[in-house]
Order: structure tokens, then sequence, then C-alpha cells
């Protein structure tokens, strides 16, 4: 079974920064590639970036330069730095993982539980 642990998630100011973390576990032959979604009320979840094992990085159209995906390969890791947070980045915000399980050696998608991030004044 494999495991998707977010967290970050908070209120924060209009122009204010957060950072969020996203954990794998369980039985994980490889994995290649981590991202982050997210879906806010009454609309479609949407991506918010993601990168490959070969080092690609897409980013939504939306994020504009102000955010900002990394991995830790050796920790399962992947991190959202986002920074000129807009009251419209209010969403909750999922982690996903295009995972190859070790017992089946099947690929798949998993996914976190989400973690609340809300820009408000």
């Amino acid at each position: 079974q494999v495991q998707l642990v977010e967290s970050g998630g908070d209120l924060v100011q209009p122009g204010g920064s957060l950072r969020l973390s996203c954990v794998a576990s369980g039985s994980i032959f490889s994995i290649n590639g981590m991202g982050w979604y997210r879906q806010a009320p009454g609309k479609q979840r949407e991506l918010v970036a993601d990168i490959r094992s070969g080092g690609t990085i897409r980013y939504g159209d939306f994020v504009e330069g102000r955010f900002a995906i990394s991995r830790d390969y050796a920790k399962k890791s992947v991190f959202l730095q986002m920074n000129s947070l807009k009251p419209e980045d209010t969403a909750v915000y999922y982690c996903n993982g295009d995972i190859i399980e070790s017992s089946s050696k099947r690929r798949g998608s998993y996914w976190g539980q989400g973690t609340q991030v809300t820009v408000s004044s």
C-alpha cells in the first residue's frame, strides 16, 4: 500500500507565503513523478505543479512565477513553495504521486488527503 501525506496548509494573508510538504511511504518500487493539484469549492481539480524524475517541471498557467516545486528523491518527498499568495489561491491542495507499487509492479496515481490553504485578510 502507498500513502501520501501532506502538511503545511494554513491561513495566510494576501501577499504571504506558505511551504507545502508531501511525503510518500509504503510499498514503493519507484516514483516517476510527484506534484501538486488544487481544488477550490465548486471548481475542478487543477494542476498546480509537477516534477518528473528526469527533472521536467510543469506549472499551471495561474502560477505566473509565484510558486516553486522541488523534490527530495531520497526522502520520497515533494515541496511547494508558494509566494505572493492571492485570495484566489484558496483551495485544498492535494499531493499526487505517479508511483510503481513494489509488490505488483503496477503503476498507479496516488493521492494524499489534501491540505487546506486559505488566503484571506
